[in-house]
This record gives structure tokens, C-alpha cells and sequence, in this order.
């Protein structure tokens, strides 16, 4: 409350005399450039005129930097960092926004749909291919999403039908990789235009365990009324097969020596297998006002699972505990507002929404022991189950939302919003444990209702035809029920939620007709009750952890040169550091105040160049640098930071491009995240990767 009064403060101190000088000199804004957003809003709008940090990478911007993945992708984006594979598997990865590294802290939307919102981002089902943009939220989304964003939204947004030409492509590289997709506009049919994706590929790692195989279809289907409503229908469905890695053990304040490069110890047949089928529709209608719009999907995956992870790391013989499972989730989600954006001075957003999430989970614990290079693993279906645990879980999230913005004088733009959260949630677990001779069942029920909001305000202190300079502050108020992460622990208690309070400050130009552009963003972040994991009994579990504090400055740039030159740069600095959170190690509880979080670097730096004429040579070429990192939380155990580099060449046709694209071409194998699920235990960067690709457009 304290921040909120002193931002309400500082805002009627600046805003009243700057609105009563500036009425008498009114100031014309030039219009805004063809980039927008629709995450932070909802309808689309100019990201320059927000109080937040939003990147939008197009996508041929992807395209011209042969980005087939979430890492590559989002390479140059500021303060964002996206670690490969993971808990989740080599398909999977986990996003780091705002110095905060976990798998289910940040809102992942496709074409506006939360994917595995009502639980865990769904990354591993989500196709890169036929991508219009890429829009990243630094922050939460309070008033638009609610509960279920936190420290940052990502959405992928994909191409409508007659949106962009039709295309194919076939690519195949190192460690036996290889992929084709395409994307084309189909014949209309009962009135609606249709544009259908395919792809499908394998991927090889130099872990020769290790494999990913995945097929995804996505048919966009809409039509246009009289009066200029609008329905559309998708139907996407994949398919992904992951033979997973291993995560290498920490022994003390290092990685374990004894343990070698990729050694995979799992089981033999391991498996992390997701498929996911998703319906999208929505209309939408315009009105004397601005539009009328209501959107609702419906989404059924599965996810099989056999897999395990070293126990102790020290004899020449290690012990592992495994995991066989199966988990099945139903999500729902509908949406419906109001947009007055026809209203002189004003945009409003009212609206509700509701989403619906069920998982059931039945699985056992295997015991096994493997070999310390990990070679002749025991066959996973040959060993048998020691527990049977099984989980069930039911949520309801439903809000009511009302955002407005302000445009009292050219110069000004007010935005605030506020929401109401109704969120509920009941929890039935049951484990056998067979040697033990002993069966536990529970279950709980959690019903919240609380408030969420945000408030801001965005100053232009210089413009000069299409350039300017703003300043912007921000503030914002959420929270996030408890994860849940479907493991073998079966505890029936359903945690607290997570609660989150934070403050922007921002600077962002465009000079010399926008060929510069900069933007320059600190926030101050505060979390209370945040879920972390932890191991209860010898499995992986999570709990409340406490009181931490997040704080950064964020920068980032991009210039446009003659001869279809682009240079991009990013820069931030994040302190995430615990602030009260008493931990037990080994039966002594510890006071984490103070202690930087793990895997968290200090430090995160991005440089690149592309040169992307419309025909004849392409190129570019990408920097990125990780800083020191702790890999525990007492802060015993440090990592240097390193460089990767990233290159790609090739030539294009009037109808086609043939390229070849390498990542991680020093081919460092850093440690770059940390398992939930295996007690310090680390996933390493992957190793050096070239493909080559022939497209055509036609």
C-alpha cells in the first residue's frame, strides 16, 4: 500500500502542472509505425504507448535468423534468457524473465489461448513454424490473465488465413537431424478461408540416448459476415516423442568429475512423451463503440512417462530412483469483453473470463542402480514399481477485469486496471508404499478471492516527426495459485498462492526517423510464498519459500542501416536475492536472507547483426553472454559465465532460400538450469548444432 500511495503521489505531482502547461501547447504525435501488440491489452496497440516493457519479434525477423526454437527465437531479446530441455524434456525448455528461472513462472499464450495455463506452459507441444510475431511481457498481466501470469507472458502468435504467403521447407543437420513443414492457404469452403500447417521432425542430440521426434498440424479456419463480425475455428494437434538427458549431479561446489559428458542415466525405453489437441474459436463483431469479441478453446493432452535420476553420485556403481506415469489434463478457457476504443481520449477494456483445468496423475517409484558412465541401463518395464501414487486435481480460475486508458492531452497517456480473481481448487492424492507396507490418502480444498491490479503512466518529453523520447512508470499487484507439478510426492496439501508486488521505471526514443531505437527499463519486484522444490521423504516435492526480492535494469537496442543492415543489442542486470526463507540442509535450518537465488545469472548480454535483403545474400550473426551463476542456494557453489556464438549464410531467389544456420558454434556445455525433480542436479547447454534448409514460397 505503501508503494501505491507513493506512486499515485509522485504521478499527481508530475501530471497536474505538466497537463496544465502543456494544454496551452498542444503537441500533434505522429502516428504509430506498423508494430503492434495484443498481450498486454488485448486489442492491438503500439507497444511504444504502454507503462511496460513488450518486445515484439516479427517473424521474418525468425525467418531471417533460421530461429526454429524458443531459444534462438528470443536470442536478442533483453533480460530474457531461455534455457533448452529440462524436467520437461530436450523439446521443453525453461524461461528466465525478470532474473526468476522456473518452469511455471511465466504465462505462455498461443494466438491468445494460456497453453497449460490452468497449470504448467505447455512448451514441448508448441510449432515454431508459420509465426507472425512473438510478443514478451516483462511482468505480469494482473488485469488481463489474472492468476495464472507472474513474472512474464510470451505469446506466439500464428498467421490467419491470406496472412502471409504459402511456403515449404526441408532442413537436416548435425546428429542425424533432419524436419519438413509447410504452410498454405486452402480453397475457401461454406464461406471460410482455411490455411494449413504441417511439420514434423527429429531431432538428434550428442547424447545418443537422446532424441526428439514431433508432428504438429494446425488448420485456421475463418469468415467474415455482413456488418464485419468475424468467426474463426483452429484445430491444432502434436504429437512429440523425447527419449530424454540426463541432468549431471553436483558433488560439493562442483559438477560431479566422475560423471562424463552426456552420460544418460535412464532407463533403458525412457520416454517423456506429450500430445496435445487444442479447439480455438471465437467471434468478434464491431460496434458503434469499438468491437465486441469472445473467444473459447477447449484442449486434452497426455503425457507418459519413464525416466529417473541418480541418487548418489560417489561409488562406481550409482543408485537411481525412477518414475513411471501417466498424466492426463483437460483444460477449458473462454473470454468475452467489450473494447471502447472509438471513445475521444479513451480506451477501455471490460471483460470476464473463466478457465477450467482438471489432471489426474497414477504413477509408481522404481529403484534401480546403473553404472557410473551410465552404460547397460536396466530395462524400465522389467523393474518393478515400489509406490502407486495417484493425483487428482480440479481448478476453477474465473475474473472479472475493467482496464481504461487515458489520453488527457497528446502528451499523456494514463493506463489502470483492476481485477477481481475467484479462484478454486481441490486436491485428492493416495500412495502405496510396498516395502513399507503402508497406504496414505488425503485431499484438500483452496477457495480464493482477491484483487489485482495495475496502474501507469507514460510521459512524451520530445517528438520531431516519426521520433521521440518517452518516460514510463509502472505498477502492478498479483498473485498465483500454488504450482503443481503432477510428480510422486502425492501430498495432498495444496500450498499457498504466490503473491507479487513490483515498480517500473522506463526510458524509450526512436531517433534519425526511428533507424535507432532504444529501450531502458529497471523494475523492483517483491514475492511472498513463492514455490520452490524441495525433496520430502527422498522425492521431489515443492513448498513455500518465504520472501524474495527481485530487482534489474534492462536495455535494449536496435539500429537499421543502409543495405538492409539490422544490429540489435540487449543488455540487463538482475539481482534476484531471498529476503526471508529459512531452508533445511541435512536437519539444520538455515536462513537464506540475503543469498542470490540459483541459477540466476548476474549478468545477461546479446549482440546481433543480420543483413536480409529481399534477394541475394543473406547473413547474420549473434553473441550471447551469461553471467556467474550460484547453483545452490546457500551460495557455495559458483559458475563462471561464458560466450556463445551463433552464425548463418545463405542466398535467396525470388522464390526461394537455401541457408545454413549454426547455434552454440564454440560448443559450450555449461550448466544453464536446474532440476525440480533431482536434488542438485543440472541441465547442460546443448551442444553444437548446424542445419541446413532449402524453402520456397510459391
Amino acid at each position: 500500500m505503501r508503494r501505491i500511495a507513493l506512486a499515485a503521489l509522485v504521478v499527481s505531482r508530475v501530471v497536474s502542472p505538466a497537463l496544465a502547461q502543456s494544454k496551452e501547447e498542444p503537441i500533434p504525435l505522429p502516428g504509430a509505425p506498423e508494430r503492434v501488440e495484443v498481450t498486454a491489452t488485448k486489442y492491438p496497440e503500439d507497444p511504444r504507448r504502454l507503462p511496460a516493457l513488450v518486445t515484439v519479434v516479427e517473424g521474418q525477423d525468425l525467418r531471417d535468423r533460421g530461429a526454429t526454437d524458443l531459444r534462438s527465437a528470443l536470442s536478442l531479446v533483453a533480460g530474457v534468457d531461455i534455457a533448452p530441455g529440462g524436467d520437461g524434456g530436450p523439446a521443453s525448455a525453461v524461461p528466465e524473465l525478470w532474473g526468476f528461472r522456473e518452469f511455471d513462472a511465466f504465462l505462455l499464450i498461443v494466438d491468445g489461448v494460456p497453453w497449460g495455463g490452468a497449470f504448467n506452459p505447455d512448451l514441448p507441444t508448441v510449432s515454431m513454424q508459420d509465426v507472425d510475431r512473438i510478443e514478451i511481457l516483462r511482468g505480469a498481466a494482473p488485469v488481463m490473465y489474472g492468476a495464472t501470469s507472474f513474472v512474464g507472458v510470451i505469446q506466439v502468435v500464428r498467421y490467419r488465413p491470406g496472412g502471409d504467403a504459402s511456403r515449404a521447407a526441408a532442413a537436416g543437420g548435425t546428429d542425424s537431424s533432419f524436419g519438413a513443414a509447410a504452410s498454405f492457404d486452402l480453397p475457401s469452403w461454406a464461406g471460410f478461408a482455411s490455411r494449413l500447417t504441417i511439420d514434423a521432425e527429429k531431432r538428434g542430440y550428442s547424447d545418443e540416448r537422446e532424441e526428439v521426434q514431433r508432428g504438429h498440424l494446425l488448420w485456421r479456419n475463418q469468415r467474415g459476415f455482413t456488418g464485419g463480425g468475424a468467426f474463426h475455428f483452429d484445430i491444432d494437434a502434436t504429437l512429440v516423442n523425447q527419449d530424454p538427458n540426463s541432468p549431471v549431479p553436483r558433488t560439493g561446489a562442483t559438477l560431479a568429475q566422475n560423471v562424463p559428458l552426456d552420460a544418460n542415466y535412464h532407463p533403458e525405453g525412457s520416454q517423456i512423451d506429450p500430445r496435445r489437441a487444442t479447439l480455438i474459436t471465437g467471434y468478434s463483431h464491431p460496434t458503434s463503440f469499438g468491437q465486441w469479441s469472445t473467444l473459447a478453446s477447449y484442449s486434452h493432452s497426455t503425457k507418459d512417462v519413464l525416466r529417473g535420476f541418480v541418487a548418489d553420485p560417489t561409488g562406481p556403481v550409482f543408485p537411481a530412483i525412477g518414475e513411471r506415469s501417466a498424466t492426463t489434463i483437460d483444460e477449458g478457457y473462454v473470454d468475452a469483453r467489450l473494447d471502447f476504443t472509438k471513445i475521444e481520449d479513451f480506451e477501455v477494456v471490460a471483460g470476464l473470463d473463466y478457465m477450467y483445468g482438471r489432471g489426474t496423475m497414477d504413477g509408481g517409484e522404481l529403484n534401480y542402480t546403473i553404472a557410473s558412465d551410465g552404460s547397460n541401463p536396466p530395462d524400465g518395464d522389467s523393474i518393478p514399481a515400489d509406490t502407486d501414487a495417484h493425483i487428482h486435481d480440479t481448478r476453477n480460475f474465473g475474473g472479472i477485469y475493467g482496464y481504461a486508458a487515458w489520453t488527457p492531452h497528446p502528451r499523456w497517456r494514463i493506463d489502470g486496471g483492476l481485477r477481481l480473481n475467484l479462484t478454486d481448487e481441490s486436491r485428492s492424492t493416495s500412495i502405496a508404499d510396498f516395502p513399507a507396507g503402508t497406504f496414505e490418502s488425503g485431499s484438500d480444498d483452496v477457495s480464493e478471492t482477491r484483487l489485482g491490479g495495475s496502474a501507469g503512466v507514460t510521459f512524451t518529453a520530445w517528438t520531431q516527426d516519426v521520433d521521440d523520447l518517452r518516460i514510463w512508470a509502472g505498477y502492478r499487484n498479483t498473485y498465483k495459485p500454488a504450482a503443481i507439478d503432477f510428480g510422486l510426492d502425492a501430498e495432498p496439501e495444496i500450498l499457498d498462492p504466490e503473491t507479487s508486488e513490483s515498480v517500473e521505471l522506463g526510458l524509450r526514443g526512436g531517433f534519425f526517423d526511428r533507424k535507432l531505437e532504444f529501450e531502458l527499463a529497471t523494475f523492483d519486484m517483491e514475492l511472498h510464498n513463492l514455490v520452490v522444490p524441495t525433496i520430502v521423504g527422498g522425492q521431489p516435492a515443492l513448498e513455500n519459500a518465504g520472501a524474495e526480492r527481485f530487482r534489474g535494469i534492462e536495455l535494449e537496442g536496435r539500429g537499421r542501416l543502409p543495405h538492409d543492415i539490422v544490429l540489435r543489442a540487449a543488455w540487463s542486470l538482475h539481482d534476484a536475492r531471498f529476503l526471508d526463507y529459512v531452508r533445511d540442509f541435512g536437519g539444520v535450518l538455515t536462513q537464506l536472507e540475503g543469498k542470490r537465488q540459483e541459477m540466476t545469472p548476474r549478468d545477461l548480454a546479446a549482440f546481433g547483426a543480420l543483413y536480409a535483403p529481399e534477394k541475394g545474400l543473406v547473413a547474420h550473426a549473434e553473441v550471447n553472454y551469461i553471467g556467474t551463476r550460484w547453483l545452490n542456494k546457500r551460495n557455495t557453489a559458483i559458475v563462471s559465465g561464458f560466450t556463445t556464438w551463433s552464425a548463418g549464410i545463405g542466398w535467396r531467389g525470388d522464390r526461394w532460400e537455401a541457408r545454413v544456420d549454426g547455434w552454440n558454434l564454440n560448443d559450450r556445455r555449461d550448466p544453464i538450469s536446474e532440476s525440480e525433480l533431482a536434488d542438485a542436479q543440472y541441465y547442460l547447454l546443448e551442444a553444437r548444432r548446424i542445419m541446413g534448409s532449402f524453402r520456397w514460397r510459391f
